[in-house]
């Protein structure tokens, strides 16, 4: 069983960073390709950011290119998106997201993946 806990969220002002984590407990997340998502208030939960089992593949949505990117310390089990020039429409709950399969590509659909944190929430002012 994983369990995953997302850290780092807050409030920022439009063009700040903010670098989450995602920690994981009970079986490592060597083997499992990772994944960000993000969700707002009566809209459903959408792709972020993902990386393979490696770190050799990563995918983001196109309206974060350029300004996100995701990296995984496997002997920390630990996965960190990093979210730079952030703008309100960033603003959301961001979850992690763990697929226990092991893949060369990275999926973006919540079905793929297994194991879910609990979120936590990104606030970008204006």
């Amino acid at each position: 069983q994983v369990q995953l806990v997302e850290s780092g969220g807050g409030l920022v002002q439009a063009g700040g960073s903010l670098r989450l984590s995602c920690a994981s407990s009970g079986r490592s997340i060597g083997d499992y390709e990772m994944g960000w998502f993000r969700q707002v208030p009566g809209k459903e939960r959408e792709f972020v950011a993902g990386i393979n089992w490696i770190g050799g593949a990563r995918y983001y949505r196109s309206s974060v290119k350029g300004r996100f990117s995701i990296s995984r310390d496997n002997d920390k089990n630990m996965v960190y998106p990093q979210m730079n020039s952030l703008k309100p429409e960033d603003t959301a709950v961001y979850y992690c997201a763990a697929d226990r399969r092991i893949s060369t590509v990275v999926h973006t659909t919540q079905e793929n993946y297994d194991y879910w944190g609990q979120g936590t929430q990104v606030t970008v002012s204006s």
